[in-house]
């Protein structure tokens, strides 16, 4: 697997939406970046506690830099392609194909006979 730093200025890092959990606890309110169990805080109003996690956020975003990485999936062989033409040499796989084909014909004239009656 290969991991490419995508450089594409129309991509603007300079926003990044997370999603915030807030729970209504005894003593106050609890906001936690969803997914990132550090960004949390506990604060006495729900808006205090939502002020202090964006703090948090910025304080620690501050110092940092937010790049964007494509990572190529290795390309890997069909499973079935192991199997392709191993009977190319075979002098018997023509016979084993004509009796696949005879007996294909037989169950259809049961299922033909089957739908008449």
């Amino acid at each position: 697997m290969t991991s490419n730093l995508v450089k594409n200025a129309a991509n603007d890092l300079s926003k990044l939406n997370y999603s915030v959990l807030v729970e209504a606890k005894e003593d106050g309110y609890q906001a936690t970046v969803w997914g990132l169990p550090e960004f949390q805080v506990f604060a006495q109003t729900r808006e205090a506690a939502l002020n202090n996690l964006h703090e948090l956020v910025n304080t620690r975003l501050k110092n940092v830099e937010i790049v964007t990485q494509e990572i190529e999936a290795p390309k890997s062989e069909h499973p079935w392609m192991k199997f392709a033409g191993m009977y190319k040499d075979n002098p018997l796989f023509e016979d084993v194909v004509s009796n696949i084909k005879a007996y294909r014909r037989e169950l259809d004239a049961e299922m033909d006979a089957e739908d008449e009656i």
